[in-house]
């Protein structure tokens, strides 16, 4: 992907707790991926950049098997307002755990714009 843009964002440590810091989604990795992914436009927002400019993220996976693979590519069709999350690089790393044992994914993204 080529950009033209001013700026790079880079955004860490999205999980699934919502504006409460409430775990969203125990043991569930698509309401998780959901959450996840939605902090992580709720900050590009905030830097001044929209869904569209993510160019890439890693998502960090705690127990990543081809189930739970299916469950967070399921939750990304979905997880923005519905739609799918944007067309972007993506890459999913199996981790043995993450900073809280009830939390399944985590999501790192770069913006430009």
């Amino acid at each position: 992907m080529a950009t033209t843009g001013r700026e790079t964002i880079y955004v860490a440590g999205q999980v699934a707790y919502d504006e409460n810091m409430k775990l969203v989604g125990i043991g569930d990795y698509r309401a998780q991926t959901i959450q996840a992914l939605g902090n992580v436009i709720l900050a590009i927002r905030a830097a001044g950049a929209e869904p569209e400019d993510i160019v890439s993220s890693t998502l960090y996976i705690r127990g990543l098997n081809a189930e739970a693979a299916q469950e967070i590519m399921a939750g990304m069709a979905v997880a923005l307002e519905g739609q799918p999350f944007p067309a972007h690089a993506f890459s999913m790393i199996g981790v043995e755990t993450l900073a809280d044992s009830r939390i399944l994914i985590e999501v790192s993204a770069i913006a430009s714009n």
